[in-house]
């Protein structure tokens, strides 16, 4: 039978839709796998030339695929008992034609003739149109597409089908053969995809293997951790509210603060059956929450999806938070065990957070959800101290560099009932104290220790707000459409009068305003030291005769001065200022710690703001009005590179000038705040000012 006879009759065999066209098949020699013969044959010779410069390596492994395990099995399979007999058959038909065409090749001249094909079954024969189409798609797709993943895709999807279609194929019509099924194991979805075929005791797995970048691979682990985390939530809670969430000890709004759960932060809730309040469990704390401000359900798993983040979990029972990466750099406040905060950065070993630099020795960085952080009240305070002191002084204390109180300089004022750390007690009448950013010596018998110092501390501890922005927004409603009153500078510290869910209520100056929590600290504390020096006076070296003039040339000099060392000027020493300045400035100073009282005038038994100022310049010749507004309009206004000790800072709220304080030098000013602080050392910029007067006129 001829090559375009038995095409033919196997047109006839097979149904139309699954008849594709078959070229002529020319006569050449061949001992490969009849599904190999029939895709060669589809190549004529144009196509030939294409084929191999389009066999790049992955339609080169379709092919490939095509002609091992799975196909030849597939083949041996199908020659069962009745058909194996007619298989022989043709086989022999087959061999006895070859030897004729062969015979024929020989007289006509050709090299050789190809071997006429066994004559296979239907499926058989739908199987090789298929791989012919299919190698024909391969070319097409190839020629269409340019990016090698969208062609590996392509011829992948081929071959799977045709893995499926002979599995199909073979499990149909030998049921009893694979009597235990097929089992087909999947991988994640991929571009690239390749078939392998196994088969033990009687069983065929079909598996899809996968290629995954190593981006994919990072961004399905990652997917994994946050699911695990959000999983591990029985009754998950998100806090969505600005600033912090108030963890509260009782069901109730002026309940007792104990915790604060941050925006973001997740919960346990625990009970749901108070109207209002959810009691929750977060970060080791234990206590109730207002219901409306946390999300549950799927919308609480959406946002815990969308704040995980890598985390320093602390595991110390105490760990210092430093200015700058190293081990001797200043303690600017220190964080507990279990509590959580965001990565800033790492470097050599410290881990940067946002109010510092802690040890990376003592804490476990992980991807996790911010949860709350306690408020122990009081007893938080004896942990910020490893040796505590406490002053008990009516006033201030005076800091020096050295233990000598001629000799040593003053450095700093330590408040009444403020915190320190001692250091050293070694010198006689002297205790090395730490407090704050301050380190130096005080007189000894000013300070409590030992269990007098706890107690004491326990006692006079107060509720601050600390901020941790430069120009925070102070408003008169704990809203943001409020008016703002004024703005504050970094590191501020302010009494807390009540906390609101997100909002910070404080007293600031003479007026209550609020603060946005996403932009302070709330922590209980002590008062801490105060950096100060003296102004010094200029040295007079000019004669009696002469110094009227020397005088005037001096006050002349000063006024003209911006940078000066000797000017005293906002961020700047205060050096040697004329001898009237430095007098103002070290008077006022000496009734700092004394009482706050609304429209008092006394230094010494209470005064407001404008009375201070007004009795201080009293004493040296110069008479103001009891008014901050009217005493604003006094003098010379200037700006705050021109400012000298016994200048005038005044600032504004929502009504206009409201607030006066009298400038001592080294960027601070003197005031009478309020009645929580009474008169008190603050940065001259601690709140916007308003303006600044000169009113000594020189």
């Amino acid at each position: 039978m001829s090559d375009r006879e038995m095409i033919e009759e196997t047109k006839k065999d097979v149904p139309d839709q699954m008849e594709p066209v078959i070229p002529e098949i020319p006569a050449e020699k061949s001992e490969k796998e009849p599904e190999v013969e029939a895709a060669e044959a589809d190549i004529t010779e144009p196509e030939s030339k294409a084929a191999e410069a389009d066999s790049t390596e992955p339609e080169s492994k379709a092919a490939e695929a095509d002609n091992t395990e799975p196909e030849a099995e597939a083949a041996e399979a199908d020659s069962t008992e009745p058909e194996a007999k007619a298989a022989e058959a043709d086989s022999a038909e087959s061999e006895t034609e070859g030897q004729r065409s062969r015979s024929a090749g020989r007289r006509s001249g050709n090299r050789r003739e190809k071997q006429q094909p066994v004559r296979p079954k239907k499926e058989h024969q739908a199987s090789q149109r298929e791989n012919i189409l299919r190698l024909r798609e391969i070319k097409k797709k190839k020629a269409a597409m340019p990016y090698m993943k969208i062609l590996a895709a392509g011829g992948a999807a081929v071959a799977v089908v045709a893995v499926v279609a002979v599995a199909g194929t073979v499990i149909g019509n030998h049921r009893d053969t694979f009597s235990r099924g097929m089992k087909v194991e999947t991988a994640a979805a991929s571009l690239e995809t390749t078939e392998a075929a196994s088969e033990s005791t009687g069983e065929r797995n079909i598996v899809l293997e996968t290629t995954l970048s190593a981006e994919e691979i990072a961004s399905k682990e990652y997917e994994k951790t946050v699911q695990s985390i959000v999983d591990s939530y029985a009754n998950l809670g998100i806090a969505e509210v600005s600033g912090y969430l108030n963890v509260r000890k009782t069901p109730e709004s002026f309940g007792e603060v104990i915790g604060k759960l941050p925006k973001g932060g997740a919960c346990e809730i625990l009970d749901t059956s108070t109207d209002g309040w959810y009691k929750i469990s977060s970060g080791g704390v234990t206590g109730y929450v207002s219901s409306q401000y946390v999300y549950t359900g799927d919308e609480a798993k959406k946002l815990a999806a969308e704040n995980v983040a890598e985390r320093a979990v602390i595991d110390a029972d105490k760990l210092n938070v430093r200015s700058e990466p190293k081990a001797d750099a200043n303690v600017v406040e220190q964080v507990f065990k279990n509590e959580r905060y965001d990565i800033k950065g790492q470097q050599d070993g410290w881990i940067q957070i946002s109010s510092g630099y802690i040890s990376a020795d003592y804490v476990t960085v992980k991807y996790a959800l911010d949860e709350a952080i306690k408020q122990d009240m009081r007893q938080t305070v004896l942990s910020l101290y490893d040796n505590l002191g406490v002053s008990n002084v009516s006033n201030y204390l005076n800091v020096r560099d050295n233990p000598d109180e001629k000799k040593g300089k003053i450095i700093a004022k330590l408040p009444s009932n403020a915190g320190c750390d001692i250091l050293d007690t070694s010198t006689s009448g002297w205790y090395k104290i730490r407090s704050g950013n301050i380190t130096g010596y005080v007189k000894s018998e000013y300070i409590l220790t030992g269990q007098q110092a706890k107690d004491k501390a326990l006692q006079v501890a107060k509720l601050m707000a600390i901020s941790n922005t430069d120009g925070v927004n102070v408003r008169t409603e704990p809203n943001t459409n409020s008016s703002i009153y004024t703005q504050i500078s970094n590191s501020e510290r302010f009494l807390v009068a009540d906390q609101q869910d997100g909002w910070v209520k404080i007293e600031i100056d003479d007026q209550d305003a609020y603060l946005s929590s996403d932009y302070v600290d709330v922590k209980y504390g002590l008062e801490e030291a105060i950096k100060y020096t003296p102004v010094v006076e200029v040295a007079d070296t000019s004669s009696k005769n002469d110094s009227k003039n020397s005088s005037k040339n001096s006050s002349k000099n000063n006024s003209g001065k911006k940078n000066s060392a000797n000017d005293g000027a906002a961020g700047s020493k205060s050096g040697s200022v004329s001898s009237k300045r430095a007098q103002i400035a070290n008077y006022a100073v000496q009734f700092v710690g004394n009482r706050y009282v609304y429209g008092g005038t006394s230094l010494t038994n209470g005064t407001d703001c404008s009375g201070f100022t007004m009795s201080v310049m009293a004493k040296f010749g110069v008479s103001l009005p009891h008014n901050s507004g009217a005493q604003s309009g006094c003098g010379k206004s200037i700006t705050s590179s021109q400012m000298r000790p016994g200048d005038l800072v005044f600032y504004s709220g929502s009504g206009g000038i409201n607030h006066v304080a009298l400038y001592i030098g080294n960027g601070q000013v003197c005031h009478a705040s309020n009645a929580r602080s009474g008169i008190k050392i603050s940065t001259w910029n601690y709140r916007t000012p308003a303006k600044i007067v000169n009113v000594l006129g020189d």
